[in-house]
């Protein structure tokens, strides 16, 4: 999903005309876990991404949909009985007339943070103004209030929450000088309002800055997720690597910042992360439909990987996010993005999430 991609986004509606392959998503080695279909998603779904556990134990999944820009941007409710129906349709920005929600979170309050990446469809329109957004819900779970916590983003992507920190990556920083691509890590705090983002070193929400070595994909930091001992560990999608980030009690200030992980053998791109009870990190390698897992040691192992295929029978479909949920590891099919460096040949359907029986 680098930048580069958002000119092969605004031609995903031909693309959607492209016949699948269809193969069946056998694994590519008889050592690797056999993905299985989780669920077929409905008409109004066709590009899944993040994912998050409501407080009533449901899974919430944003849908940007930009495969397919005439379908609203929604939020999906999925009950633990597998029922799946429409929770919400997010909020638009009024100046290009839609949303485009990636990484979610949820804070103990029921509130829930969105990364509205704008600038992802390619609207000229949409260039740096994307937007954090936080969702405030009744009892009923009915919206009630929509507040801008950030705005201003030039490429606002994975979210997670730590006290009353909401940390943010940034896949693309296009306003910081340098020679290879920067992206970062920036942090608000729940009570935030319209903070002006300038995509620039100047920002004083900016935690931390990373750059992104591989020529080939310049593309950024992506998933973002915290151990039980609160350390951040980030991706950086164009390098196939993992940084751990250790922060002050505050969470204001990072105390240090190494890279963690990185075997390009196991792992070639890293899209969203998840965690375990067990301290073990789960990666959607985007790039090669693969899912590694990373031990609480940063060992990588890649445990499932899927050909080119159109999910139908649960096959790795361009893997965005994985989740773990009711001891599954629940895996969004983004199923957007076709490129030489890709696995994925085209968008098509069926829309799915698929399934990984890590604790068995």
């Amino acid at each position: 999903m680098k930048l580069q991609y958002i000119a092969a986004a605004a031609l995903l509606l031909s693309i959607a005309a492209c016949k699948s392959t269809g193969n069946k998503p056998e694994s590519l080695d008889s050592g690797l876990l056999t993905p299985s279909l989780f669920m077929e998603l409905p008409d109004c779904c066709p590009t899944p991404d993040g994912m998050a556990i409501a407080a009533d134990g449901s899974l919430i999944l944003a849908c940007p949909n930009f495969a397919d820009q005439t379908k609203p941007a929604c939020l999906m409710k999925i009950t633990a009985d597998g029922k799946i129906s429409k929770w919400i349709d997010v909020p638009v920005l009024p100046e290009t007339g839609f949303a485009a929600p990636m990484g979610i979170a949820f804070d103990d309050d029921g509130n829930l943070y969105v990364a509205d990446n704008q600038g992802w469809t390619g609207s000229e329109a949409g260039k740096n103004k994307g937007r954090l957004l936080k969702l405030v819900f009744d009892e009923a779970g009915k919206l009630i209030d929509c507040v801008t916590i950030a705005s201003g983003m030039e490429h606002p992507n994975g979210v997670k929450l730590l006290g009353d920190n909401i940390y943010v990556t940034q896949s693309s920083l296009s306003g910081i000088p340098s020679e290879k691509l920067t992206s970062g890590v920036y942090r608000f705090n729940r009570n935030d309002r319209d903070v002006a983002v300038t995509n620039t070193a100047a920002d004083t929400n900016l935690l931390a800055t990373f750059v992104t070595v591989n020529p080939e994909v310049q593309y950024g930091l992506d998933g973002i997720v915290f151990d039980h001992d609160s350390n951040m560990y980030v991706g950086n999608f164009g390098d196939g690597s993992i940084h751990k980030i250790t922060l002050d009690p505050s969470g204001k200030q990072v105390l240090s910042s190494s890279l963690w992980a990185q075997d390009t053998t196991q792992l070639k791109s890293t899209d969203g992360i998840a965690i375990d009870d067990n301290g073990n990190l789960y990666v959607a390698d985007f790039s090669v439909n693969a899912i590694a897992k990373v031990s609480p040691e940063g060992k990588i192992t890649r445990i499932a990987q899927s050909p080119d295929c159109d999910g139908s029978d649960g096959g790795l479909d361009q893997p965005g996010e994985p989740i773990v949920w009711n001891g599954m590891l629940i895996v969004s099919c983004f199923d957007a993005v076709t490129d030489p460096g890709k696995v994925n040949t085209a968008h098509d359907k069926p829309y799915t999430l698929s399934r990984l029986d890590i604790e068995k």
